[in-house]
């Protein structure tokens, strides 16, 4: 049986005021990760100036400085600088934003468990939460 490390992982940029996120605004991040639906791989705030000029924190699984308590990254680093480079295009000047590189423990359990089974994911789509209400608002008035 294949046994995989690791499922798929997906990449937020998650914008907020000032140039630290408020604890608070993770709590349901944390809640995520202590049931175990997802694991945090990496955690970067990206701030930029008024001026356009991008400063990087990336959190480390020894570092506290964002005063997020338990949320520790497990693959500090997968994040890499293209990475951080491409989704820093999206923060306008003068605010901030960070990222969070979430693995779908669910994801992996399906991978492998198709894999026992002789298939593979060729490919995944995701469809954001917004689009997915919509559709569902449009079908429910349809069906009354």
């Amino acid at each position: 049986m294949n046994d995989f490390r690791f499922g798929p992982a997906e990449f937020y940029l998650v914008g907020f005021e000032g140039d630290r996120p408020d604890p608070a605004t993770f709590r349901a991040l944390t809640d995520l990760i202590n049931t175990g639906v997802v694991l945090l791989l990496d955690f970067v705030v990206l701030t930029k100036s008024d001026t356009g000029e991008l400063s990087i924190l990336e959190l480390d699984s020894e570092d506290d400085s964002l005063g997020l308590g338990d949320i520790s990254p497990i693959a500090a680093g997968i994040a890499g600088d293209e990475d951080m480079e491409a989704l820093a295009e999206a923060i306008p000047p003068g605010q901030s934003a960070a990222i969070v590189v979430l693995e779908l423990s669910f994801a992996r359990e399906l991978a492998q468990n198709l894999a026992a089974a002789g298939g593979q994911v060729l490919r995944s789509e995701r469809v954001p939460a917004p689009v997915v209400n919509a559709m569902m608002d449009i079908l429910d008035q349809e069906g009354e």
